[in-house]
């Protein structure tokens, strides 16, 4: 309930993502109209998926991982950004997430791509612009963390790699852009979180001098 009151936006977004993915589960049909397919949408035929994919998800773990991942940072930065501007910040990169992906596939009829993996990470930015000294770490490496900046361009680093690669079905294109998506519209909805940005790296690599 406390969530409902601080970050109503959120709580709608993480309640609904689990409800869609779930009845997708058990309709081959539902997972079909809502996944994105890039060569139909280039083509002026079901634009909506660019919207509609990001609330659905391959199987269980990839609802587990995305929905957890949302719920670290969501919870805490809708009361900080302002709740219209994480409806914005969330389905705007949503989109812009997998523009990219449009492009670079509108000729493969084959490909199909899904998942909140973009919008998730433009939440993570988003936070690590407020917070970029605060620990951050893996969920597969316990006990692991580093400064949230860090985290950030070691991030941006691998999806750049990875996208390039292209060894596995992940799409690293959505991960990357939605994470620059979330730095650019914070920016644009908050300018002054840049001086913040700057003053907290700043202290923090004195306070490492010293």
């Amino acid at each position: 309930m406390e969530y409902l009151q601080t970050a109503p936006v959120a709580s709608f977004i993480f309640a609904f993502t689990i409800l869609t993915s779930v009845w997708a589960f058990y309709s081959d049909n539902i997972y079909a109209q809502l996944i994105l397919h890039p060569f139909s949408i280039y083509r002026g035929q079901r634009v909506y998926t660019v919207v509609s994919s990001g609330f659905i998800h391959a199987d269980i773990m990839h609802l587990l991982f995305n929905m957890l991942s949302f719920s670290f940072f969501a919870f805490g930065l809708e009361p900080v950004l302002g709740h219209w501007q994480f409806g914005v910040l969330y389905f705007v990169s949503l989109i812009l997430s997998d523009l990219p992906t449009v492009y670079k596939h509108k000729n493969d009829e084959w490909y199909h791509s899904l998942g909140a993996s973009g919008a998730v990470s433009a939440v993570i930015f988003s936070y690590i612009l407020y917070s970029p000294v605060s620990p951050l770490g893996l969920m597969l490496i316990p006990g692991f963390q580093m400064p949230a900046v860090v985290f950030g361009v070691l991030y941006l680093i691998y999806c750049n790699y990875a996208a390039k690669r292209a060894a596995d079905n992940i799409n690293h294109d959505a991960h990357m852009f939605g994470a620059l998506s979330g730095l650019l519209i914070t920016i644009a909805l908050h300018p002054h979180v840049v001086n913040g940005f700057i003053n907290q790296i700043t202290e923090k690599v004195q306070s490492w001098m010293h």
